[in-house]
């Protein structure tokens, strides 16, 4: 699966809301990539330290690595919507 990537001008404007934020509100990120990932996202190295070095700073990370809830639930869905409508024969 290809990592998307956040033009630069995004990834600027992004980099902005999480610097104006920095040690001043509480900010809660997810992401299913790790941070050795983030590199060809933000399209440059420079910019993704910079980033992690202020999301990292005095923070809690929570890494959780088990099956996604969504994708059981759209897997269980796809599965009960293949079988098609359940048919009763009368005696």
């Amino acid at each position: 699966m290809p990592v998307p990537t956040v033009s630069r001008a995004g990834a600027e404007l992004l980099f902005q809301v999480f610097a104006d934020r920095y040690e001043r509100a509480s900010l809660l990120i997810t992401s299913n990539l790790a941070f050795s990932d983030w590199g060809q996202v933000f399209q440059g190295e420079r910019m993704t330290a910079a980033l992690l070095d202020r999301l990292t700073h005095r923070c809690h990370i929570f890494e959780m690595n088990g099956q996604s809830y969504r994708f059981r639930e759209s897997v269980k869905t796809k599965k009960e919507t293949t079988k098609g409508p359940t048919v009763k024969k009368e005696k």
